[in-house]
């Protein structure tokens, strides 16, 4: 995952760390509205995170097209109750009306409790390290309830910056120390236009 910081300005970026097993919640209702309601009793979705819906019967239109399920078969949820959630990037007004059945579909949220995070950026792999991103420091946050992880760059940071490409690795610690790399790839520090 190639990630883009522009320079003089604050970067956010949150991680969503997705696990086994798939979660498959019954619906009993979805609305023919913008943006389209979904019913699942108790669905226990964190705000945000990846969603699909797959069998439901008459609105075959928001059903997911693939079997497995593909990035494009997913929508941010956003929770409106503990039994609700929309897909605010989808307009159901046109579609056939839902007349029963089917699931909510997710991957398992990771429970962060205890865990830690670091962050390198670096010139090359193996490289000079160029910046540091941890909890420790700050610029990592870990957000147990909405099951997140949020990197996060102040202005002031971002501005001192010299670089222009780079590489990164995140690494999640354990409470018992396994480390996991969850992400890595390309990282570019655009040069900022205005400057103050």
């Amino acid at each position: 995952m190639d990630l883009t910081i522009l320079q003089g300005s604050t970067f956010n970026y949150a991680l969503r760390w997705e696990s086994l097993p798939i979660v498959y919640r019954p619906i009993t209702a979805i609305t023919n509205g913008a943006p389209a309601t979904i019913t699942a009793a108790l669905h226990g979705i964190p705000d945000g995170w990846r969603a699909a819906v797959v069998s439901a019967g008459g609105m075959s239109q928001i059903n997911a097209k693939n079997a497995p399920l593909r990035d494009s078969d997913y929508h941010a949820a956003t929770v409106i109750d503990p039994n609700t959630v929309a897909f605010n990037d989808t307009n159901a007004a046109g579609f056939t009306p839902y007349t029963s059945g089917g699931y909510l579909q997710f991957n398992t949220p990771v429970d962060l409790t205890g865990y830690t995070a670091r962050m390198s950026i670096r010139n090359i792999v193996g490289g000079a390290e160029l910046l540091r991103l941890t909890t420790e420091n700050g610029f990592i946050a870990l957000d147990i309830v909405q099951a997140t992880i949020n990197l996060t760059l102040d202005a002031v940071t971002t501005d001192i910056q010299t670089w222009t490409q780079a590489v990164y690795s995140l690494e999640m610690i354990s409470p018992v120390g396994v480390i996991t790399t969850l992400i890595s790839g390309a990282v570019t520090l655009t040069q900022e236009v205005t400057i103050v």
